[in-house]
Order: structure tokens, then C-alpha cells, then sequence
């Protein structure tokens, strides 16, 4: 349900909501929050709620450190881990200077300008995410170890498949959430899982990713365990990847879907960086189902963009280059930004790479751009690309290019 501002003030009052959480996110995408009292809710929606910004990655220093959040009241969510005798609630924020102007390295402002910017051009796109994670023992205070939950493999069942539970609990609060799970299952990876969701518009399915990080965190840590959303967690283990799922609707002449591809294709090795934004990323890529060349098939897992054997409002693409790490609002402003590039310029579809990758020749390869093979190389990348320049604030560059 999405709510107006005066609607989420009646539930805070009828509810018996004690705390209300605003949510954001660096520019990096961790989540981040400050708490308020239903007394400062109406504050909050006319006004903003002041925060001292300089020591969040990425938005400046101690100079003009005075930013604002502004709860965005459609997003609001009941935590359903907390008491019943006092809710918890959040709600995802936009941040502004302020004056009210938009704060520049808001990503999930970003995100909001490519959709906006897609429908003026008569498209709409939707996302779905398919998220992989690690679950690992801790100590005996705590902390994580470097010991899996489990040594099942691919969609192995119980009693092998130790996360079967943990899973099954993250499932029910998320829909608890208003969040559509589609499927679950344990992944190749010793405690390594994956939970799969339905398409949803673009913000909703950001917004969707970043609450899911946090429930996983929360249940794991509920049941003793520690969740890993890292690239690499393993060094002698596939890494975790984030899927995505990208479709698109609108247009008045032909099929729109093989000018996207070639733009994402066109300025892939681009936005690599944003995709995967740790050094570990790299040693995912080109290994364990995880692409290392540019390229796009049917029904392919060794490739950039496979093209799933799905009809009707199931038609997509699946990106299988970015992982975990991504600051969704960015990675998806970026592919709306790369599919509108293509569409725009009626880019032509290059063939399709109709072999396994990862049992080709080096003859056979050569064929083929790679990704960027570092994390330097796709810094390198990001900082040169007028692309980039064009559709992402200097901030944001800058943190992400290292420069």
C-alpha cells in the first residue's frame, strides 16, 4: 500500500508507533538511519529532519556537513522483528540541501531522474533482483568466522541444506514487508543462498534490494549466524552475484528490447565500476558462472546478458555481471541510462555469443571485448567515459573512480 504523508500520521497515532526509522543510504549503498518520535513525524514531512552529513562515505566533509531528510511516505514499512507493544517503522528518505534543492550524491534521487527521463521517451522499465549471500558461524561472542552454516550444495534440501530455515524466515518478513518473494534455494557455495524477487517499478525494486540486505543481516544475526554480502567471501568458492533482471515497455514502433541490450552492451565496460565496486569483485568475474567478456545469448549463463526463455510480462534480460556490493539506485539509473542510450541512437544488436565462454579457445575469445579484469581498470574506465559524465553528478564519480 502506499501511503500519503497524512495517512502514515493517522497509522503512527492508531498503530501505537513509538519509533520511526529514516532510512538512506551512502553512496555506496549501505544503509543508514536516525530515529525519531512520532512527535517530530509532522516535522519531518513539512520541514526535513537535519543531519550531520560529514561523516557519511561519500557526501562531503566537515564543510556544509547540514543536509535534510525527507521521509518519502509511500515507503512506509513496519519492522516486524520489533515489539508489537511499541512498533518500529521506516521510511525511506530523500535528501536535500537546506535550501530544499536535491543533495547531489542522493542516489536514490539519481534513480528517480532516469525513470522520469524514460517516460518522457514513452518507456518503462522494470527490475527484478536475484541476490546472493554467504551465511557463516560465529564465535563465541559474535563475530563472524570465516566457517560456512553448511556444506550443501546447489539446491540440495534439508538435512544438508542448513539455511533452509533461516531462509524460510527471511521470506515471511519480507512479505510481512509488503516485499514479493518469488523463490528460494541454496546456492553452489558452502552456506551460500539465494533469494529471488518479483519484478517490480525501478525505485520500489531499489528500495526492495536495500531493505532485503538489512532483513537477512537481522535474521541471520537472529539465529546466530552472520550474513556475507561480499563478492569473494570464499577464495576456493563461487562468489555471490547480483542478478538483474531488466525489462522494458513503451515505444511506438518495434520490439525495444534489442536496442537496449546493445546499449547496455555499448557501455558496459563503462559502468562495470559501479557494478562491482570492490577490489573482490574482480575475482568473481570470469569464473563460477560469473561473465568476464561482453557479450549477450539465450538461455546462456556463461555470458554478460542472457536472455531468458520467459514470454508475455515475464520477457526479459538477466545482467549477471554486478554483485552484492552495488548501490542498486545507481547500478539501475545506469541501465535505464544505457538502454535509453541505445534506443535513442537505434543501436544495432551485435550477434549473439552462442558457446560456452568458459571452455572456449583463446582463438575463440579474442572475438570478444572482456570486462575490466581490476578494480583499477574499471576506475579507469568510469573516469574517462563520457557516458558516465553525462548521466552521474562529479561526487559520485569521484568516490567510485578514485579520483
Amino acid at each position: 500500500m502506499k501511503y500519503t504523508a497524512q495517512e502514515v500520521m493517522q497509522y503512527v497515532e492508531e498503530e501505537n508507533v513509538k519509533f520511526i526509522r529514516l532510512a538512506f543510504c551512502d553512496v555506496y549503498g549501505r544503509q543508514k538511519n536516525i530515529s525519531i518520535m512520532p512527535g517530530e513525524l509532522r516535522r519531518a514531512f513539512t520541514d526535513g529532519m537535519a543531519f550531520d552529513a560529514s561523516a557519511i562515505a561519500g557526501f562531503g566533509g566537515e564543510v556544509r556537513s547540514d543536509l535534510f531528510l525527507r521521509p518519502d511516505p509511500s515507503t512506509l514499512s513496519e519492522l516486524p522483528w520489533r515489539a508489537e507493544n511499541g512498533k518500529v517503522v521506516r521510511m525511506f528518505c530523500d535528501i536535500t540541501q537546506p535550501d530544499g534543492s536535491v543533495f547531489e550524491a542522493d542516489a536514490r534521487h539519481l534513480l528517480r531522474t532516469a525513470v522520469e527521463e524514460a517516460k518522457a521517451a514513452g518507456y518503462a522499465f522494470s527490475f527484478g533482483a536475484e541476490m546472493e549471500f554467504y551465511l557463516f558461524k560465529t564465535d563465541e561472542n559474535g563475530a563472524p568466522t570465516a566457517e560456512p552454516y553448511d556444506h550443501a550444495g546447489y539446491m540440495d534440501i534439508a538435512p544438508m541444506d542448513k539455511g533452509e530455515n533461516v531462509r524460510r524466515e527471511i521470506c515471511l518478513t519480507l512479505e510481512q514487508m509488503g516485499i514479493r518473494p518469488e523463490s528460494s534455494h541454496h546456492e553452489e557455495g558452502p552456506g551460500q543462498n539465494e533469494i529471488d524477487f518479483r519484478y517490480s517499478d525501478p525505485l520500489t525494486a531499489a528500495d526492495n534490494a536495500v531493505t532485503f540486505r538489512a532483513v537477512v543481516q537481522t535474521i541471520a544475526g537472529r539465529s546466530g549466524l552472520w550474513a556475507d554480502f561480499s563478492p569473494k567471501p570464499l577464495s576456493d568458492a563461487p562468489g555471490s552475484g547480483l542478478h538483474i533482471n531488466l525489462s522494458v515497455r513503451g515505444g511506438t514502433g518495434a520490439d525495444p528490447m534489442p536496442a537496449v541490450i546493445a546499449g547496455l552492451l555499448e557501455h558496459a565496460c563503462d559502468i562495470t565500476v559501479f557494478l562491482n565496486p570492490c577490489r573482490e569483485s574482480y575475482l568473481r568475474l570470469g569464473s563460477s558462472k560469473a561473465p568476464g567478456y561482453i557479450t549477450w545469448s539465450s538461455q546462456n549463463r556463461s555470458q554478460l546478458i542472457r536472455v531468458p526463455a520467459a514470454q508475455g510480462e515475464y520477457r526479459r534480460v538477466e545482467l549477471r555481471s554486478p554483485d552484492p556490493a552495488a548501490n542498486p539506485y545507481i547500478a539501475f539509473a545506469l541501465l535505464i541510462q544505457a538502454g535509453l542510450d541505445g534506443l535513442r541512437r537505434s543501436l544495432p544488436l551485435p550477434p549473439s555469443a552462442d558457446l560456452n565462454l568458459y571452455e572456449a579457445s583463446a582463438e575463440q575469445l579474442k572475438a570478444f571485448r572482456r570486462l575490466p579484469a581490476s578494480l583499477e581498470e574499471a576506475r579507469a574506465a568510469a573516469a574517462s567515459s563520457a557516458f558516465v559524465r553525462d548521466h552521474l553528478p562529479p561526487v559520485i564519480l569521484a568516490a567510485y573512480s578514485g579520483s
